[in-house]
């Protein structure tokens, strides 16, 4: 086999990428410019030399003796900040209905997908209850009561319909 047929071999004119990477100048060195006596452009200010306390920026500003509770000279005053305060609401004093036995019993005798739902609203609305959410646990509680209602008069209205139904079939016989 000859290693220049090989798939990873490169072909005539292609070129690697490594290859033109390796072609490329390596960057400028490192210039001091405070060894030349030239200073960094307008945005780099100056680096101190040796491990002194870095310069203060500011104009000029020196620290003044102040007592404590005094405003300083240009300052507007003191500023208390206060803590903050987590306020986290209890159980409702008076619970809305959850209907949780209606939507078991719906669920259970009447219609399936429907008494689903309304379980899934009922226990939605007694966790409101339980967190303190009036608006959440109204809501939940109506969607559950509508949906059990649809529920009920599904299951009686199926009811009804074989008690007919067994009603005729047992007359042609």
């Amino acid at each position: 086999m000859d290693p220049s047929k090989s798939p990873s071999a490169l072909q005539q004119g292609w070129s690697d990428e490594k290859s033109s990477m390796v072609q490329s100048p390596a960057p400028p060195p490192y210039q001091d410019y405070s060894s030349h006596g030239l200073q960094p452009g307008p945005g780099y200010p100056a680096q101190p030399q040796g491990y002194g306390v870095p310069p203060q920026y500011g104009g000029g500003y020196e620290p003044q003796p102040y007592g404590m509770g005094q405003p300083q000279p240009g300052q507007p005053g003191i500023v208390t900040v206060q803590p903050t305060v987590y306020v986290a609401r209890g159980p409702l004093e008076h619970p809305v209905e959850d209907y949780m036995c209606y939507s078991i019993f719906t669920m259970i005798c009447c219609c399936l997908p429907l008494g689903i739902a309304a379980l899934i609203y009922s226990i939605s609305a007694r966790e409101a209850n339980h967190t303190g959410d009036q608006m959440a646990a109204e809501r939940n509680s109506r969607t559950a009561r509508t949906l059990n209602h649809v529920a009920l008069g599904l299951g009686l209205g199926g009811l009804v319909l074989m008690i007919i139904y067994a009603v005729v079939i047992a007359s042609l016989v």
